[in-house]
């Protein structure tokens, strides 16, 4: 990254009649920047991706590409006009052209010898030159798929804006299309925003990752931050499985009714009650023929072994083990925290980052 603005939305709203699809969004990507965008449907990521295509135009607020103002509530550069590449999640592709002129479509304004040369930079990077004289029914899921991205960036475009580009894709190819595609945006060097609605995916693919909710960015960070701090609830859960807890904070030692917890630094001389939200990773089982909470059910996923366990309470959680772990339901188990896990703390429906005035003591 270049540490220079390739895209900036600066409170950006978008209405279509009563619906309220984007609601004052304000977002920035570097040069060479890749940020995931993932929300449930209907929470802006299709608009969003418009706004900055120059498919719409906001009502308010301002789109601004590689430092230049593309759209405001009055006045709108065409898509053409923008800097901007798009990879749809249909691909696209005009189905008369090869690969080649497919290719070549954005390059009009080249003279011929220099578009012939780009043509072939470009799908030497996405690895397909021996199929430029190719027509698209002729190829894979998975070479339509990056031809299409060698389209986007042959015209070095400011930004590149992929919409689903993998969920055509089956799963065995999807990882290894995903990795050729990202290899190739960071060889080119353009921005890229990612539309997706697989949160594997979203964890795995960008620099950043920014979660939308009913039009609303709600935590936009690096993708570990999203998953292993998140701002509140609704974060907490769409990205990945998780169990809350009623639980205590006493003088920095976090306990709930499956015992302690873990120490929570900076919560020294403190007394209050929060939620602990426990992924299935930070779960440990052993079985315990004193204990009253069970395993309910099992589901073998593979390497890991998803167990469902019900606490004394009637409160359940879910732990996974690895390979070979396996406690039949039924099973009394003891349930604790894997040593060094450091849960999320919620108050209400919001992530706490340090105690609360009311919590001093």
């Amino acid at each position: 990254m270049t540490g220079a603005q390739a895209l900036a939305l600066e409170e950006v709203d978008k209405r279509y009649g009563t619906v309220h699809a984007v609601r004052r969004l304000s977002l920035s990507l570097d040069a060479g920047e890749v940020l995931t965008v993932i929300g449930p449907s209907g929470c802006g990521k299709s608009t969003l991706l418009r706004l900055i295509a120059g498919l719409e135009r906001p009502d308010a607020g301002r789109v601004l590409i590689d430092g230049e103002v593309a759209a405001t509530e009055r006045r709108s550069v065409p898509p053409e006009g923008r800097h901007v590449g798009l990879v749809f999640q249909d691909h696209a592709l005009f189905p008369h052209l090869d690969v080649g002129r497919n290719v070549a479509f954005g390059l009009a304004s080249l003279p011929r010898s220099q578009r012939a040369e780009r043509v072939g930079e470009v799908l030497d990077l996405v690895g397909l030159a021996h199929l430029a004289g190719r027509h698209p029914h002729e190829l894979s899921g998975g070479e339509q798929q990056r031809v299409a991205l060698a389209r986007a960036i042959a015209p070095r475009p400011a930004v590149v804006l992929l919409d689903e580009p993998f969920s055509s894709l089956d799963e065995n190819l999807r990882a290894q299309v995903r990795a050729d595609t990202l290899a190739a945006l960071r060889e080119t060097g353009s921005a890229a925003v990612v539309v997706t609605h697989d949160q594997d995916e979203a964890l795995s693919l960008g620099d950043r990752l920014a979660v939308l909710r009913d039009g609303r960015v709600e935590q936009v960070a690096s993708p570990r931050e999203v998953y292993e701090s998140p701002v509140n609830r609704f974060v907490a859960t769409f990205m990945g499985e998780a169990d809350f807890l009623p639980a205590h904070v006493h003088d920095a030692l976090l306990t709930s009714e499956i015992g302690i917890v873990s120490t929570v630094p900076g919560w020294a001389h403190t007394d209050h009650d929060v939620e602990v939200v426990l992924r299935p990773h930070q779960v440990a089982l052993r079985p315990d023929p004193g204990s009253s909470a069970r395993v309910e059910g099992v589901e073998y996923h593979g390497a890991f072994v998803l167990h469902h366990v019900r606490l004394p309470s009637g409160r359940a959680v879910r732990s996974w083990q690895q390979h070979g772990v396996r406690h039949d339901p039924g099973t009394t188990v003891a349930v604790g925290v894997v040593p060094g896990s450091r849960p999320v703390l919620l108050s209400g429906d919001t992530a706490l980052a340090g105690p609360p005035p009311e919590a001093r003591r």
